[in-house]
């Protein structure tokens, strides 16, 4: 399909799903693949803080500090230099609009770890892993490189190897968080459809999710008046993001792109340009069927 051959003009490999949200029509390349999905796990972890939002377990405007032990580091209060206190609903807001890593480790701790993956299950997501949040992804990745801390960390992490660096488990689909394409478009129709869980829960993470400040990847792709709501995903090669395009006719269409880079670069405007260009084709094909 011509819209997979936009990756080959960046030199990367990718694995896609597109699916006409309404009608079940659908496209794709290697969508079955397992791959790692880094901070798109954060959808299914607002999803579940606003469940419990709705059902009444969790009160969105309890107040959280967050301190100096809990950050992170990253964007958001992640990068804070001081203490902040806000609620758990913006801890929410932050974990999807920013991808503040701090917020969604302090969401993780008040819904529940073990809850997020019991969650995944019961939406049949049969191949979708959570292994923790970012606090554990993180902790994995010092314990594989030897670090006590994140100064050692960044000191060892520099002078590794590509191919050192690949190895970690984090690169690793088989011992960290992960799923396919295909599930996550899944996950995407099922909260568009109200069928992921209240109607009321569903439309909050909608909301946040069309909230998200980074426009790069699949925003990229379409005109003004399509609304993109989105979750990225990034790592060292890894250019990911999933969301879902509105067009002005109703037209809904879930998509995932997991796009991987032959050199470790985070900063590859090309390959998040491409992604954009390759979601809009891909739609373009369903809605022309």
């Amino acid at each position: 399909m011509l819209a997979w051959k936009i990756f080959d003009k960046v030199g990367v490999d990718a694995c896609v799903h597109v699916v006409d949200i309404d009608n079940g029509r659908e496209v794709g390349t290697r969508a079955d693949e397992q791959v790692v999905i880094a901070s798109v796990f954060k959808i299914l972890l607002v999803l579940e803080f606003a469940r419990q939002v709705v059902a009444g377990q969790v009160d969105p405007t309890e107040r959280v500090l967050v301190g100096a032990g809990d950050r992170l580091g990253g964007w958001g209060t992640a990068g804070c230099a001081d203490d902040v206190e806000l609620s758990l609903r913006d801890l929410a807001y932050f974990t999807m609009s920013v991808s503040d890593n701090t917020a969604a480790d302090l969401l993780l701790r008040r819904v529940g770890r073990d809850v997020v993956p019991l969650l995944a299950a019961e939406l049949g997501l049969a191949r979708t892993r959570v292994i923790g949040g970012p606090r554990q992804v993180l902790e994995s990745m010092f314990a594989d490189v030897g670090a006590s801390d994140a100064a050692e960390f960044a000191r060892i992490f520099s002078a590794l190897p590509e191919e050192r660096i690949r190895a970690l488990r984090v690169f690793d689909p088989a011992h960290t968080t992960s799923s396919t394409a295909r599930e996550i478009t899944r996950l995407l129709a099922l909260i568009w459809r109200d069928e992921a869980g209240p109607p009321a829960a569903c439309a909050m993470v909608r909301d946040l999710m069309a909230r998200q400040m980074f426009w790069t990847r699949l925003p990229s792709g379409f005109p003004p008046e399509v609304r993109v709501a989105g979750k990225t995903g990034t790592l060292p090669g890894l250019h990911i993001e999933a969301g879902v395009a509105e067009y002005p006719d109703g037209g809904r269409y879930a998509i995932a792109v997991f796009a991987q880079t032959q050199r470790l670069s985070t900063r590859r405007i090309d390959v998040d340009l491409a992604m954009g260009e390759a979601a809009r084709a891909a739609v373009e094909a369903l809605r022309g069927m």
